[in-house]
């Protein structure tokens, strides 16, 4: 489908001075989001600002190549609006594959009927088995029982893959579609993120205790009085784990182990990590409460093991007016400890709109898998 007639580029656009080939693109979904062109050419980077299209007109964008770029002998592409989980699709909402030239003369005209926002639509045969471990679940450490979830891959039970393991905590929030407060919709995510080869992944998820899930998710001494965080600690690492490698096709070593939650949870998450270096070597932390500690200190606990830990902050510049603070604090506090960067890769993200809520944590979710678990560069 060519450009509208008006939209053209004229010999006077500066797109093409310096240039020899010309890719022109249209959309029937556009919006404000800016569109980049990532493949073979930029190992695939998607906001590589070398490769932003200039916006001509509504639904009309053009990129020039330099004459003297260095063309592979086969470009491979795609468009995005800046990330993968805003990918192009179809016009039924499923993957496109790479596109393809050989050709770099000229003006190459291009189509992209919509985009995805935020990894969504999904195909339903992408979807996670959803299974249930145990309405109650013992956890010896504080007498009670607990719901414990599953999500396996789709195609756990045809394959003999092994995979990695992430616990999150607030299972009632994070694949619930009646649940009060929204959810992350991680089935969603994952379903998708699976038809891009990335996300094959077992999820723990690990319902709260309701009315003492702050009491429960509460570390030591703190702001709210005395918590029973490390009793519940225990119990994911030296009860629940064991159970999880013992009965799933687990990578159980810790560079295939993470944890993570958001708010309470991300809290809990993060002295899971302090307390257990050894165990969890992928740390996912959403808009952790660190004001309920903010002397948090990091001298009685081993962290600093020689293996490599990584650890994906985010917070929302609406959430209160502390929040990023809080974070961007703790960030520090850990550099500290690690001024050669030698052990610890922290991916800071901020969403200066963000509010403490399950959309933005669903927002941030796949983009949290794909670094932490999916993604060799730190």
């Amino acid at each position: 489908m060519a450009f509208k007639e008006d939209s053209v580029l004229t010999p006077d656009n500066h797109i093409e001075k310096n240039t020899r080939f010309i890719i022109q693109v249209s959309t029937d979904d556009d919006d404000d989001r800016p569109v980049y062109i990532s493949g073979n050419f930029n190992n695939w980077q998607t906001q590589d600002r070398r490769f932003l299209l200039e916006k001509v007109s509504e639904g009309n964008y053009a990129f020039g190549f330099p004459g003297d770029f260095k063309f592979p002998e086969e470009l491979l592409y795609k468009f995005t609006k800046g990330d993968w989980s805003e990918v192009e699709i179809d016009q039924y909402g499923n993957k496109t594959p790479n596109r393809s030239c050989t050709l770099f003369e000229g003006i190459r005209e291009e189509h992209v009927y919509r985009w995805r926002r935020n990894w969504l639509p999904f195909r339903p045969s992408q979807l996670p088995k959803v299974h249930l471990i145990s309405k109650e679940f013992e956890i010896p450490q504080l007498n009670k029982t607990r719901k414990v979830w599953a999500l396996l891959p789709h195609d756990y039970d045809t394959s003999n893959e092994v995979y990695p393991v992430l616990y999150l905590q607030d299972a009632q929030n994070l694949f619930n579609e009646n649940a009060a407060y929204g959810n992350w919709q991680i089935d969603k995510k994952l379903a998708v993120m699976s038809d891009y080869g990335i996300g094959k992944i077992i999820i723990i998820a690990i319902e709260h205790a309701e009315k003492e899930r702050v009491l429960e998710y509460n570390v030591g001494k703190t702001l709210l009085g005395e918590g029973q965080g490390k009793k519940y600690i225990r119990f994911v690492t030296d009860t629940l784990k064991p159970f999880v490698d013992k009965n799933f096709r687990t990578k159980p070593d810790r560079e295939f182990t993470g944890i993570g939650g958001s708010s309470m949870g991300g809290l809990v998450s993060i002295f899971s990590g302090l307390m257990y270096p050894e165990v969890y070597g992928k740390l996912m932390i959403f808009s952790p409460s660190l004001w309920v500690i903010p002397k948090i200190k990091f001298s009685f606990l081993d962290f600093y093991d020689p293996a490599e830990t990584k650890i994906y902050l985010y917070a929302g510049g609406e959430e209160s007016e502390t929040m990023v603070k809080h974070v961007v604090k703790f960030k520090k506090r850990l550099r500290k400890n690690d001024p050669e960067r030698q052990n610890m890769k922290i991916n800071l993200s901020i969403n200066e709109e963000g509010k403490h809520n399950e959309t933005y944590w669903s927002d941030e979710f796949p983009k949290a898998i794909e670094w932490l678990f999916f993604n060799d560069k730190a």
